[in-house]
């Protein structure tokens, strides 16, 4: 698993020469955005996770950027982008459309999907879409942080449960 995050993860270098990145491109190669410390981990989950579902293409860029302004891990960051796809991004899109239109007051019923050309489509459901992807964007955002937080402690917890158990016996 390390191997194939490794060969498919962009590195250092490739961020920092992408075009779209040349204006923060110095602050990309800062160490503390490639280190793994807990805070800076669970940002770049948090900024991952959000890109992900905010827009379909470029996740990656928009997080590793975003990472430079707000000190979050840019490899977790990149890796969470990878939460929608071109495999599951239509899921997400499917799923956003009930939960956008819960939140505007709309039905949701199966007559309310259009069934008129995409142009039309799009008018229709693309307002309870965008809000629905905005709702996964800013609640997986919270949710990954805080878990993140949360797991990074239990370990820290264990580890040192386990090193007390073991100074005790010896």
């Amino acid at each position: 698993m390390r191997s194939l995050v490794q060969k498919t993860m962009p590195t250092r270098e490739t961020l920092a020469q992408h075009s779209w990145l040349q204006p923060i491109a110095h602050q990309l190669l800062h160490p503390q955005l490639w280190r793994l410390q807990h805070e800076s981990v669970a940002r770049g989950v948090a900024i991952g996770t959000f890109w992900a579902f905010v827009i379909p293409l470029g996740q990656t860029f928009a997080a590793a950027a975003h990472c430079t302004w707000w000190r979050g891990n840019i490899p977790a960051a990149a890796i969470m982008t990878m939460l929608t796809n071109p495999l599951t991004f239509g899921f997400w899109l499917w799923l956003a459309y009930p939960v956008g239109s819960f939140f505007l007051g709309l039905p949701i019923t199966p007559d309310a999907l259009p069934t008129t050309g995409w142009g039309e489509s799009l008018r229709e459901i693309g307002g309870p879409v965008l809000l629905g992807m905005g709702i996964f964007g800013f609640g997986g955002a919270v949710l990954s942080y805080l878990l993140v937080k949360l797991s990074w402690r239990i370990r820290v917890a264990f580890k040192r449960h386990r090193s007390n158990v073991r100074a005790s016996r010896g």
